[in-house]
């Protein structure tokens, strides 16, 4: 684990150097005792907080996600930066203040850590940077609600999210509910085979899930019924020293799915508006998934808040399993 400059931490029975940036890690004690033993510990990112919901949805939702997983037996870790330092754990004063400045905070991703964190700014972490993070601290399970992707169109813009390309590197699992659907679907699987990334829906069979839907129309390469059975996969890629990412797709359950066809109306308008006021780039998802909100009556919001904690649900019992297969080496 990495708790100082001079450390390592241990990803099974790989030892990785520690980064430069330890000595600005500020980790919990909770946290810290948990990743010494090989405990259950759950990274969680800060974007979702504070550019994909408003307040107080955002706290809210946050401090349930973190009940949620830990009341599965596992340590939530939600990952933020913060007066220049790396807060792996938020305290409910930090958590409120994050969620109350919201898109003032920059939205950071690799390429973004080293700037935001010596310029002192306030930095919530998308998925390739919580992965880094978590990486960092030893954290090998981390939950969100969906990953970036392909953006629609890309074949022009050749937008697509650093979250694929750092799946393909760092060797830390997501569990997700799919790709987001304002996304090209079948065009980010294909990127994701291209970076060896395995990926998994969990559940009675291999239907990749649309975010706000359970079910994309496309496959994933495998599934898997229950989070024991992902917990050995992930296992395996660390005892396999893969050194990549694991994608585990969750679909939303049905009782709490957006409907298909409103949700389907509601992205076509809003990637329309985008495309008619030039809104591109990082800022191109949190202008889609706020608009599709409202262009919903907040149907796409309830949805979302629903995936997220079915997602931690299944995150922190992955944890659990996880720890236990380890500690059994």
């Amino acid at each position: 684990m990495l708790l100082t400059a001079s450390r390592v931490f241990t990803i099974s029975k790989r030892s990785f150097h520690a980064y430069p940036i330890a000595k600005k890690f500020v980790i919990t004690p909770e946290i810290k005792a948990a990743i010494e033993r090989k405990g259950p510990v759950v990274a969680l990112e800060s974007t979702i907080i504070s550019h994909g919901m408003p307040y107080p949805q955002n706290v809210e939702t946050a401090k349930a996600v973190e009940n949620i997983i830990r009341e599965q037996g596992a340590i939530p870790a939600t990952i933020a930066l913060l007066d220049g330092k790396v807060h792996i754990g938020l305290t409910d004063e930090t958590l409120e203040h994050l969620g109350k400045i919201g898109p003032k905070a920059q939205k950071t991703s690799r390429r973004d850590l080293s700037v935001v964190l010596s310029q002192n700014k306030a930095g919530a972490t998308t998925v390739a940077s919580t992965m880094i993070l978590a990486r960092a601290a030893g954290i090998p399970v981390f939950v969100t609600g969906g990953i970036g992707g392909v953006h629609r169109g890309a074949e022009q813009s050749f937008d697509i999210s650093a979250d694929l390309t750092e799946l393909g590197r760092t060797p830390v699992a997501v569990v997700c509910a799919g790709v987001k659907s304002i996304l090209d679907i079948p065009k980010t699987l294909e990127v994701l085979e291209t970076q060896g990334v395995t990926v998994t829906t969990i559940g009675k069979n291999n239907q990749f899930p649309a975010f706000y839907t359970p079910d994309s129309g496309f496959k994933s390469p495998y599934h898997v019924e229950d989070p024991l059975d992902a917990a050995k996969s992930i296992h395996a890629n660390h005892e396999l020293e893969m050194n990549s990412g694991m994608v585990f797709a969750v679909p939303i359950p049905s009782a709490s799915a957006a409907d298909a066809a409103s949700i389907q109306h509601a992205i076509d308008t809003a990637i329309a508006e985008a495309r008619a006021n030039n809104v591109h780039g990082k800022e191109e998802t949190p202008f889609l998934l706020k608009r599709i909100a409202e262009l919903t009556k907040g149907e796409s919001l309830a949805a979302n808040i629903a995936l997220v904690k079915n997602n931690a649900k299944i995150g922190g019992q992955i944890a659990v399993h996880l720890s236990q297969l380890k500690n059994r080496v």
